[in-house]
């Protein structure tokens, strides 16, 4: 079994900065790309950010240039650098990966989410 948890969310002014992360655990043979997600309130589950396995990023249009993916030197750990927050970026963050529990097994995997809150 595999287990996403994110963490490091809160409640932060507009324009100030949260790092999320996003720690993988269990049976992991190997992760290819990791994803952060949000969700605001009454909105569907969007893709925010994806890094795959080669460190090879993306970003919504909404993020780009504020927000920063990366992956820890064990690539089970991913985090996100989010700076000059606006309110409209309130929302349940998710990290989401594609693990390898074994070398024939791959499976898609989310966390619960961490709720990042940006006030005006």
């Amino acid at each position: 079994q595999v287990q996403l948890v994110e963490s490091g969310g809160g409640l932060v002014q507009a324009g100030g900065s949260l790092r999320l992360s996003c720690a993988a655990s269990g049976s992991i043979f190997s992760i290819n790309a990791m994803r952060w997600y949000r969700q605001a309130t009454g909105k569907e589950r969007a893709l925010v950010a994806i890094i795959t396995s080669g460190n090879i990023t993306s970003y919504a249009d909404s993020v780009k240039g504020r927000f920063t993916i990366s992956r820890g030197n064990a690539k089970s750990t991913v985090y996100l650098q989010m700076n000059s927050l606006k309110p409209e970026d309130t929302a349940v963050y998710y990290c989401n990966g594609d693990v390898w529990s074994t070398a024939t097994r791959l499976n898609e995997y989310w966390g619960r989410g961490t709720q990042v809150t940006v006030s005006s």
